[in-house]
């Protein structure tokens, strides 16, 4: 009897956490774009999100920024600022506005928006030529959006 109770204890916290996942349209900006409340109400995995930074199917980052932490990956990009120091230069709430929607922050930049659904001006079919023939997810979810914040969070100045 103990065991079904802790299971169905479980299983409502479970749910609970699902419930608590913020979805792109709902997220509160504050006037700067930093975003101080949680995607998911989970932290984040900082070994999880330094593979969906490195990862060029997943988020990318490195084709645009570099840093020390992952000098490993080859090509990484100079275009975005270098993320040495990141989680000292930034607050964790300003690095989830960041990778949830940069144009927050930085109007005109040209770092994708993480985490929206909605607002893009045509978005296209792959390499088709084509408008989306449907609504598009956001490019990563929002513990991948915690992931990443929490990696990013790892890389202070010495």
């Amino acid at each position: 009897m103990k065991r079904i109770a802790t299971s169905l204890v479980a299983l409502g916290l479970m749910t609970g956490a699902a419930l608590a996942e913020t979805a792109p349209g709902d997220i509160q900006f504050d006037e700067y774009g930093a975003v101080e409340a949680s995607l998911t109400g989970t932290p984040g995995n900082p070994d999880e999100g330094r593979k969906i930074m490195t990862t060029k199917s997943m988020g990318n980052c490195v084709s645009c920024h570099e840093a020390v932490a992952y000098a490993d990956v080859p090509f990484p990009g100079n275009i975005g600022p270098i993320l040495d120091g990141a989680g000292s230069r930034w607050s964790e709430g300003e690095l989830r506005g960041l990778v949830a929607n940069a144009k927050m922050t930085f109007e005109g930049t040209v770092m994708p928006a993480f985490y929206k659904v909605d607002g893009f001006i045509r978005p296209g079919d792959a390499y088709t030529g084509k408008a989306a023939p449907a609504d598009l997810p956001p490019i990563l979810s929002a513990q991948q959006v915690e992931d990443v914040v929490a990696y990013l969070m790892t890389l202070k100045d010495e």
